[in-house]
């Protein structure tokens, strides 16, 4: 059994997976290195785990992990069933690149645009050849909300995530349309900037916000909302079968 560990800017995300089924999965905010010594040590069929992460964490983790298990501590040394022509890898969110060897065993020998709806907005796009090439970096919808908050004097910190109008007619209804109907219509521009240069591009959505812009994109999505950790898994099998 495979453990997958995702840290991200702000929930940690444990799985088991058997095989490519994900059979319990664990999510809370922050890192916390007792309540993953924890999960692990109430899962005794695990025997590989990978451990992805975008900040700092405790060393203790690491310690554990390989003290136990058969472990990838993911980086840009990481060997990967894509070729990464990033051209500065050891830059590159490890989500990225994980949502793309997902999004590659989905729909394989496609053109992929992968868009991970998170913290922040990632574009991300890999050949029908296998060839991961980058992509593009936004404020998420909450960033955008804390943003207007905290770089002027007299405008509230708001967290409103349903339709909003397009004229909104107070100070509030006016930030609801420049935050949830502008990201609405950055990603559809982008979306069709790339459906411009590759007509038969797939799109797949994830990430804590997929469901709010899955069901208002007027472009046909797939939402895949473990693609992260789905990648993951299969890096981690990668590189047990390369071992």
């Amino acid at each position: 059994m495979n453990l997958i560990i995702d840290t991200g800017n702000t929930f940690t995300k444990l799985a088991l997976f058997q095989g490519r089924e994900m059979v319990a999965f664990l999510s809370f905010e922050g890192v916390d290195e007792k309540q993953i010594i924890k999960f692990c040590e109430s899962n005794l069929l695990i025997k590989n785990a990978i451990l992805s992460s975008v900040k700092e964490y405790p060393s203790g983790i690491d310690a554990f992990l390989t003290e136990n298990y058969f472990t990838v501590l993911f980086s840009h040394t990481t060997s990967i069933p894509v070729i990464n022509k990033y051209c500065t890898p050891e830059t590159l969110g490890k989500d990225r690149l994980a949502g793309v060897v997902g999004a590659q065993k989905i729909l394989p020998a496609n053109d992929i645009l992968v868009i991970d709806a998170g913290t922040a907005i990632t574009y991300d796009f890999i050949t029908a050849s296998g060839e991961y090439l980058g992509g593009s970096i936004s404020p998420g919808i909450a960033m955008r909300y804390k943003a207007l908050s905290t770089y002027t004097d007299r405008l509230p910190l708001l967290n409103y995530y349903e339709d909003a109008k397009l004229t909104g007619d107070d100070t509030s209804t006016s930030i609801y349309s420049g935050v949830l109907n502008g990201a609405v219509a950055e990603m559809e521009g982008i979306i069709q900037q790339y459906l411009n240069l590759y007509p038969g591009i797939k799109i797949i959505i994830t990430g804590g916000d997929h469901n709010y812009f899955d069901k208002r994109l007027k472009i046909k999505t797939f939402a895949a909302p473990n693609l992260v950790l789905e990648g993951l898994n299969l890096i981690l099998d990668f590189n047990i079968e390369t071992h």
